[in-house]
């Protein structure tokens, strides 16, 4: 029989857990000696320009898991569910930062009249003020009082992220402008004969949408010949890597990496990874490989934002196509981040195959991409680095999990493919030849260990 005073004992101890958390992250903050941020800051706070915010985000998944599960239990349902689909913040986002709003803004401190910002980029007054006292609510943007005006906005620290040269403001306009345009064609997806069952890069909802536009789908052929686009594209990558802490695994090299000299960048991009790697590590010989044209790219970036790293020869630039060849043979770390998740699991095992082929006996791959689990899961063989969240909260940390079951959505929008549990990447890793052997909590993402399988 069920103790009465259980579901109550629970809300207690969300609310503790709330508490707890809360005065862990107040404690991350003061360490810098800057105290707490204020939600009326027109600056950042010195560890939000921080590579290293592991315990910080640790509290804040806790935080956002423990409310959120909290909140769902005490307010109405019907409440609840209105709120999971009546938020258009991502539209008023995508407004604020295509309109440049916070950029005008700062040159305005005190705050500017909406009549004023909105003539400054050109948009209606009406319309303009509803997009800031939506945004505003949720604490992004605020308004300032004034003896005679009404609707003065000024900027905040949330808002300083909209700025146009900001990576995360990037980050947020490639999600507001098209991610509602795919999701609005998931369910079309899910029935039509020829989308339904299929797990191909060329059935995504992306392709869908742009083929109910009477569309071919542009996506990278636009981005391809349009420098704005690219350089749009290649900031909002370093906004994703921002968001979801992945310079964390730069600061852990001894725990995670121990000693090693070389070290391969799979899909290197432009070097989002492997430039501060470099810059960090300077002993380090570092091997870019990505397709030809990437290469190129990358190579201008290098020479622009880290020049010293070039002088003494140990970055190369090595194009390959990961579906078709092997990586350079007998590197310490094959390191792959945000690679896996774009492909099915036929071409991601292709992937694994051919680095397999190339990894001498003490080689490793190294995977960071997030991580499902499911909300009954406890971890298991090789997760000793695996946080789990305490009881009574879901042990996949719930709502604290947001970003990455979000960008699990966003893989199967664009390229319809996945994150995937410990599971998924444990059997595609062994269809390559792999053992998993380790994973690292990074929080929105995990660094997952393998190593060829059968090595002790």
């Amino acid at each position: 029989m069920t103790d009465s005073n259980e579901p109550e004992a629970k809300l207690e101890a969300l609310s503790d857990i709330i508490n707890s958390s809360a005065h862990q992250a107040i404690a991350e903050y003061k360490k810098t000696g800057h105290g707490v941020p204020s939600a009326d800051a027109t600056t950042f706070h010195p560890l939000d320009l921080t590579t290293d915010t592991l315990a910080l985000k640790k509290a804040i998944r806790l935080l956002e898991g423990a409310y959120h599960q909290l909140s769902s239990i005490l307010a109405p349902p019907q409440h609840t569910v209105m709120n999971l689909v009546f938020n258009y913040n991502w539209a008023c986002t995508g407004v604020a930062f295509r309109a440049r709003l916070a950029d005008v803004l700062d040159q305005h401190p005190e705050g500017l009249s909406v009549d004023k910002l909105a003539e400054a980029v050109n948009l209606d007054k009406v319309k303009t003020a509803r997009v800031l006292r939506a945004l505003t609510l949720m604490g992004c943007f605020k308004e300032v009082r004034q003896t005679v005006e009404r609707d003065i906005f000024a900027n905040n620290r949330l808002s300083l992220i909209l700025k146009s040269a900001n990576n995360v403001g990037c980050y947020t306009k490639l999600h507001s402008q098209d991610g509602p345009k795919f999701a609005g064609v998931v369910y079309e997806t899910m029935i039509d004969e020829e989308f339904s069952r299929s797990h191909e890069l060329d059935k995504a909802p992306r392709v869908c949408a742009f083929r109910k536009e009477g569309m071919k789908d542009p996506y990278y052929e636009a981005m391809e010949n349009n420098q704005e686009k690219r350089d749009v594209f290649h900031k909002a990558m370093l906004g994703q890597s921002e968001v979801l802490g992945a310079s964390a695994v730069l600061h852990r090299r001894k725990t995670i990496l121990g000693t090693i000299y070389r070290v391969v960048d799979v899909g290197s991009g432009i070097g989002t990874f492997s430039t501060p790697l470099a810059k960090m590590f300077p002993h380090l010989r570092i091997i870019n490989q990505d397709l030809p044209k990437v290469m190129a790219q990358a190579q201008n970036a290098w020479e622009k934002n880290a020049p010293e790293t070039l002088l003494d020869g140990r970055v190369e630039f090595i194009p390959i196509n990961f579906l078709e060849d092997a990586p350079v043979v007998g590197k310490d770390v094959y390191y792959l981040r945000h690679i896996l998740h774009n492909w099915p699991d036929a071409e991601a095992t292709t992937i694994l195959r051919n680095i397999r082929k190339a990894m001498g006996p003490n080689s490793r791959v190294l995977i960071h991409d997030c991580v499902i689990f499911h909300t009954l899961q406890r971890p298991s063989v090789g997760t000793n680095g695996l946080n789990v969240a305490p009881e009574p909260m879901l042990p996949n940390f719930g709502a604290g999990s947001h970003n990455t079951y979000q960008t699990d959505l966003t893989m199967w929008l664009i390229f319809n493919s996945k994150e995937r549990t410990l599971e998924e990447l444990e059997i595609i890793g062994a269809a390559a030849g792999l053992a998993l052997t380790q994973v690292y909590d990074l929080v929105d993402t995990m660094l997952i260990e393998f190593r060829i399988a059968g090595q002790s």
